[in-house]
C-alpha cells in the first residue's frame, strides 16, 4: 500500500475557502488562473505533497505486499520477474555496484530526492525540518523512519552526483529493519559496507568516494527518477547484481504467478536437455510437440 497520505479533499476545502487562491499570472478567465495556497502547518507533512500521488492513490486499489510476497520474489531470478512485468520492463536499471556481491533485495520502496546546496536553498531546507521536527539529512530520516522491509531509494545525480552517507548512516537505516538500499549516486565507507557486520544488507551505489554529503533532501516519499526509471514510494524493488526492478504493488500476484509458471517450464526444458534425448533446437523454445506434451503433465497436476 502506498504511504502517501495527503488527502485531496484538503485541496478541494481550500479552494472553496475565501481568499484561499492568489493570481498566478495565467489569462484571464482561464481554469488556470489561481494556484491554492497550502494552509498554516500543511508544509510539515511527513510526506512531501505529490498531485501525480494524489491521482494514482485515489483512482487505483490499495495492494499490500506481504512479507512473504516479499520473500517469494527474493527467491525468484531476476530475468523470470522482468518477463512477467509487461508494460513495466523499462522499469528497470542497470550499473549499480552491490556491496554486498550476490545477495538479492526484495521490498518496498522509501524515496528520496536530493538537490546541490546553494545559500537559499539551503535556509529553506533549514526552516523546514525545524518546522517538521525531521533531520535534514534524508539519510538521518531515514535512520529513524524506515520500516521494516523498506529499501531505501535515493536520487542523487547518478554516476555524476553525489554520496548519500557512510556506514553510521547505513547502520542506522539497517537497524531499522530495512531491506537495502539503492543510491542513483555514490556512498562512502565501501569496506565496512562490505564487510560481515553488514551482511544480508546490500548497498546498491553507482560508486564509492571518500567525500562526506553536502546535498540535501528536497523531495520526501515522493516520486523519484533512477537512471531512465519513474520509482514511486510504495514500489516493490527487487535488486541484485545484474540490476534493479521497480513495479506496483498491485502487479505482485500476477508477477509471482507468471514467474512461477516460467521458471517451472525453463526447469522442464534443463531437465529435457540434460536427458540428451532431443535436439537443443526442439527444447529451447519447445517444439510443438513437447510443449504439448508439458501443457497435458501441467493440466494433469
Amino acid at each position: 500500500m502506498r504511504r502517501h497520505t495527503v488527502a485531496g479533499l484538503l485541496l478541494t476545502l481550500l479552494a472553496a475557502a475565501p481568499g484561499a487562491a492568489q493570481s498566478s499570472g495565467g489569462p484571464a478567465g482561464s481554469s488556470a488562473d489561481a494556484d491554492v495556497l497550502a494552509p498554516e502547518g500543511f508544509r510539515t507533512n511527513r510526506t512531501t505533497y505529490s498531485a501525480i500521488m494524489d491521482v494514482l492513490d485515489s483512482t487505483s486499489d490499495a495492494a499490500t505486499v506481504t512479507d512473504a510476497d516479499l520473500t517469494r520474489l527474493r527467491e525468484m531470478q531476476l530475468e523470470d520477474i522482468w518477463s512477467a512485468l509487461g508494460d513495466y520492463r523499462a522499469n528497470y536499471v542497470r550499473g549499480f555496484r552491490s556491496t554486498q556481491p550476490g545477495q538479492r533485495i526484495a521490498g518496498r520502496a522509501l524515496t528520496m530526492r536530493f538537490l546541490p546546496p546553494r545559500p537559499d536553498f539551503v535556509e529553506a531546507i533549514d526552516t523546514l525540518a525545524a518546522e517538521g521536527d525531521w533531520d535534514r539529512r534524508y539519510y538521518a530520516r531515514a535512520a529513524e523512519e524506515a520500516q521494516p522491509g523498506d529499501v531505501v531509494v535515493a536520487e542523487l545525480g547518478g554516476a555524476g552526483g553525489h554520496v548519500l552517507f557512510g556506514g553510521m548512516g547505513a547502520l542506522g537505516i539497517k537497524l531499522r529493519g530495512a531491506a537495502g538500499v539503492v543510491i542513483d549516486g555514490g556512498s562512502r565507507d565501501l569496506a565496512e559496507l562490505a564487510s560481515d557486520a553488514f551482511r544480508g544488507f546490500p548497498v546498491f551505489a553507482r560508486f564509492f568516494d571518500v567525500k562526506t554529503t553536502s546535498w540535501l533532501g528536497a523531495a520526501w516519499n515522493a516520486p523519484v527518477r533512477i537512471g531512465t526509471a519513474t520509482v514511486l514510494p510504495g514500489d516493490v524493488v527487487v535488486a541484485d547484481d545484474t540490476g534493479v526492478l521497480f513495479f506496483p504493488p498491485e502487479l505482485v500476484p500476477a508477477v509471482l504467478a507468471a514467474a512461477a509458471e516460467r521458471a517451472a517450464l525453463e526447469e522442464h526444458e534443463r531437465d529435457l536437455l540434460r536427458s540428451r534425448e532431443h535436439r537443443f533446437r526442439d527444447v529451447y523454445p519447445l517444439s510443438p510437440r513437447l510443449r504439448e506434451e508439458y501443457e497435458g503433465r501441467t493440466r494433469d497436476r
